[in-house]
């Protein structure tokens, strides 16, 4: 089967040819060195794999957790970071000494996060309601990023709520202030990963921002989606989270979907034994066997989501403790099964709809720039 998307020129972002127009989305304790390897192995060396959130705080502090969070690989380029802070004086100075150090090609800010202990202090996706200091941050990060090319590029949903939307706002600060590129998750923070992703709102942000590529994000769990959401809503790329938990090979069917090239066909679970198994193997090399088995287990029901697999043989999957006992309980697998399509749908997290956790007094004033007290304290890599 092909799929095919309306021909495009090539995203750039920076100096850096985008090809095909896909990004891995930086996900909490998911896209590490590790997982970004294994989803480069099926996609395309030039799309671009963001690492999960740094913060920082933990950058200027030089956490020793945190450097090695911003671990890449020999020959992973452009090597992209996203950071998470609230405070313009620290996110600049970490953006200097990432560039200083070379540490990154490009720099992406978080604006996206909706989990409460990153909105009650300002950050994440609560902060561009807060129109001045947003500016601020931007305008800091790119000037410390600016001398040594780096381009930095700004992720952000629709808004707080559906009474405080502030992605289009967002858009055109985030370009004005030198930006390189905007993603949306076309979500409030209200909406957390519940609902369904409005991709009218990154037709409408592509309408208002002109001079830079505008990315859409939310709701591609299959090539078709990537597709039809670049059809629907003209965006330059897609950004891909939750869809390929469990099924790294989605990126090789985006870029056969995005060049007009049939699709690969889907493995079945002898292929997803063995891709898993390399998941193991290389999650070993990157954190030691032992925390990379306790790091995979979350990922198990991800791959194994639809396919025949007994309770107890899942259980153990779960608790796994060993290389070789992962490959024992793969052999234990039905390796004919087929790739079962109902897996193609929505997997992650989901949760509910709820109250945006907020400082006192956000609301008030959209145009206050000043940091909220203690929004710089969490100094913790991701």
């Amino acid at each position: 089967m092909t799929i095919t998307a309306e021909a495009k020129s090539v995203l750039r972002i920076g100096p850096y040819p985008v090809d095909p127009a896909v990004v891995l989305a930086p996900m909490a304790g998911i896209t590490n060195l590790a997982f970004r390897k294994l989803c480069r192995e099926f996609g395309s060396s030039t799309s671009i794999y963001v690492c999960e959130m740094i913060t920082a705080r933990a950058v200027v502090e030089r956490n020793e957790k945190t450097l090695h969070m911003m671990s890449f690989d020999e020959d992973e380029h452009p090597r992209s970071m996203q950071l998470y802070g609230v405070d313009p004086a620290t996110l600049g100075e970490a953006v200097r000494i990432i560039v200083g150090e070379g540490w990154a090609d490009h720099i992406d800010l978080n604006l996206g996060c909706p989990v409460p202990k990153v909105t009650r202090l300002g950050g994440g996706a609560a902060l561009p309601y807060k129109r001045a200091l947003f500016s601020k941050i931007v305008n800091a990060m790119v000037a410390g990023a600016e001398p040594a090319g780096v381009p930095v590029t700004v992720k952000f949903r629709i808004g707080i709520d559906d009474d405080h939307l502030t992605y289009l706002d967002a858009g055109r600060i985030a370009e004005a202030e030198g930006a390189k590129a905007v993603a949306l998750h076309a979500r409030t923070a209200a909406q957390r990963y519940s609902g369904q992703a409005d991709w009218s709102a990154i037709a409408r942000l592509k309408e208002a921002v002109q001079t830079i590529p505008v990315l859409g994000n939310g709701d591609i769990f299959a090539a078709a989606d990537a597709v039809r959401m670049m059809d629907e809503t003209g965006c330059d790329g897609v950004v891909v989270g939750r869809g390929c938990l469990g099924r790294p090979w989605l990126f090789a069917e985006l870029q056969a979907a995005l060049r007009g090239e049939p699709l690969p066909e889907a493995p079945n679970l002898g292929r997803v034994g063995e891709v898993l198994y390399r998941h193991g193997a290389l999650l070993s090399e990157h954190l030691g066997e032992d925390k990379a088995m306790r790091d995979l287990r979350k990922h198990m029901a991800w791959y194994l989501m639809g396919f025949p697999a007994g309770a107890d043989l899942r259980r153990s999957f779960a608790t796994v403790a060993s290389l070789t006992q992962l490959r024992d309980l793969i052999g234990e697998l039905d390796p004919t099964a087929p790739f079962p399509r109902d897996a193609e749908g929505p997997r992650g997290r989901q949760g509910s709809p709820g109250k945006v956790a907020l400082p006192y007094g956000w609301l008030d004033d959209p145009d206050d720039a000043a940091v909220p007290e203690g929004a710089d304290l969490m100094h913790s890599g991701g």
